[in-house]
């Protein structure tokens, strides 16, 4: 019988991919491993595949009972697996960590992603937005090809062990449903993603064991995450839940340059959300915290110039109401309508120079960036300066970090998971090179 698991809306059918060993996994417990990945996401597959490629013993951990389900998530709609912009292009989508994340994806960046998915036997497309998906737009296929090649290649995958830290000796400490267990590695690869969809196993707990070594960690916010507004209750009981099509958002920054998206979002509860929203969530998240609010311009009519606007908004309407008016004459209707009641004084609305400076300029007043929880992805986790450059944490030898738990954020759009398959990659790499070195130093990852 098919199970689904409800997050935000979206059902996965669990098993469609559920692992064959997820019920019946050997026992780990006092277990030895050359290599231990925690985290069964893009990241920490990545860095299995990477660390296997010598023979060496590698064993994935992960807290689910299946591993890639927040990748599986992800692709419910079209897996957006990165973007085929040229390279200069897309490290300036990870603002100020670009320059950090330069060298991994220059090691595995768009390109070589597209030609692994293509060893897997999935073949790729780029999409008119310059995004690049699986040809079938799904995730479980290429999930099931990677398992197989995996195990293919001797990695040991034990699901609903959840990660709590290591012994004194350095040992690393499980939670499973047979009680706690101790596995001991000789370098350690974390990738237990952010706080964002805890549902699907990254809850960010693992900030806490870290801390505990002495490690800081940059508090996680939430990126590519909705916002709040005080909408009226007629306006949320009436809006709540439409799209709101082809705008323009304009939000001022402090140096006076504007920050200018063209897209959709949508109307909820609480709010705002969708792909024009999230692609400002960080300039409006930060503003928020610095300002209180943040002020987002929105251009209802972007294809037509402001003297268009106030010609066609002089032009006699008759016995026609305003509504009508503003449907007739500019297109404006439905929800768009709703907005300029919502946000604009009622005498603006009847000055007709007014109205159109409101048409082309809206302020909507955002208030709080949605939790955590709710968001896409994650800001803040490690900072970079505690990695060296094969993204081992400086402060624990021998352990390597990938993915979300990074300090780096970035918009939808595929930059997400290039982001995560490159540093996995180069956190296996690095774990592999640690071992394989001729001598290293004691620490967590390498018992003395």
């Amino acid at each position: 019988m098919s199970s689904r698991l409800r997050v935000n809306g979206w059902y996965i059918a669990t098993d469609e991919y559920r692992l064959s060993v997820s019920a019946r996994i050997p026992s780990v417990r006092g277990s030895m491993s050359r290599v231990a990945i925690i985290g069964g996401g893009p990241a920490g597959l990545m860095a299995a595949e990477e660390a296997a490629r010598d023979g060496i013993g590698v064993a994935l951990f992960d807290a689910m009972p299946s591993v890639g389900r927040k990748f599986l998530l992800a692709g419910k709609g079209g897996l957006n697996l990165t973007h085929s912009e040229p390279r200069p292009a897309v490290l300036a989508r990870y603002g100020a960590r670009g320059d950090r994340l330069a060298a991994v994806l220059n090691d595995f960046g768009p390109e070589a992603l597209r030609a692994w998915a293509g060893g897997l036997g999935i073949e790729t497309f780029v999409g008119t937005s310059g995004r690049v998906f699986p040809v079938g737009m799904k995730a479980a296929p290429l999930l099931r090809a990677w398992l197989h090649r995996l195990r293919g290649h001797g990695v040991r995958i034990h699901v609903r062990h959840r990660w709590r830290g290591w012994t004194e000796d350095g040992a690393l400490v499980f939670d499973t449903p047979q009680g706690p267990c101790e596995v001991s590695a000789d370098a350690t690869v974390l990738a237990l993603g952010g706080a964002s969809w805890p549902q699907l196993g990254s809850d960010g707990a693992w900030t806490d064991p870290l801390r505990r070594r002495g490690v800081t960690i940059a508090p996680l916010r939430p990126a590519n995450c909705g916002f709040d507004a005080e909408w009226s209750g007629h306006f949320r009981t009436r809006f709540a839940g439409h799209p709101v099509k082809t705008v323009t958002a304009v939000l001022p920054a402090a140096d006076g340059a504007e920050r200018r998206v063209r897209g959709e979002f949508t109307i909820t509860d609480a709010g705002v959300e969708g792909g024009l929203i999230y692609a400002l969530s960080a300039p409006l998240r930060d503003t928020i915290s610095a300002q209180g609010e943040a002020v987002l311009r929105l251009d209802l009519v972007p294809d037509r110039e402001p003297g268009r606007v106030c010609a066609e908004l002089a032009r006699p309407r008759g016995s026609d109401s305003m509504a009508s008016h503003l449907r007739r004459r500019l297109g404006i209707g439905g929800v768009k309508a709703g907005l300029l009641r919502e946000c604009v004084p009622r005498e603006d609305l009847a000055d007709m120079e007014r109205l159109a400076r409101a048409i082309k300029s809206l302020p909507l007043r955002l208030r709080a960036a949605r939790p955590v929880s709710e968001a896409i992805s994650t800001a803040g986790g490690l900072p970079f300066e505690a990695l060296d450059e094969r993204l081992m944490i400086r402060a624990l030898p021998g352990v390597f970090c990938a993915g979300e738990m990074l300090d780096w954020e970035a918009p939808t759009g595929g930059y997400l998971l290039s982001a995560c398959f490159a540093t996995g990659h180069a956190a296996g790499r690095g774990a592999l090179a640690w071992l394989t070195a001729e001598s290293g130093p004691p620490g967590i990852g390498r018992p003395a």
